[in-house]
């Protein structure tokens, strides 16, 4: 057993976790983080399937949004049925412009 001194713990290598410890080495602050499944199970895994403007606008300012910006769809609007009609609500109208991200449209 190996003896380990750090400023922080993060349980779980997910998504948050693995951001947490990047935000957190940013800012020179030492952390471990602790997971049970192995190095590629947790590499290969896809884990979001729908992110936040907020989130992606994190990812992209942090350094680690290159992925994403390469792989990501946009998702500009649902369709909604209801009494046999079908209607598009289309978020980038409802919000007065284009979402930030840098991915492909879907």
């Amino acid at each position: 057993m190996t003896q380990t001194r750090t400023q922080v713990g993060i349980v779980g290598a997910g998504p948050a976790g693995l951001l947490l410890g990047h935000l957190l080495h940013l800012e020179g602050i030492d952390s471990v983080i602790i997971e049970n499944r192995s190095r590629e199970y947790v590499i290969e895994r896809v884990r979001a399937g729908v992110l936040e403007q907020s989130t992606v606008d994190l990812l992209i300012e942090a350094g680690v949004g290159e992925r994403l910006g390469r792989e990501g769809m946009r998702h500009g609007g649902v369709h909604i049925a209801f009494m046999g009609r079908r209607q598009r609500i289309d978020f980038e109208e409802l919000t007065g412009g284009r979402l930030r991200s840098t991915g492909r449209t879907k």
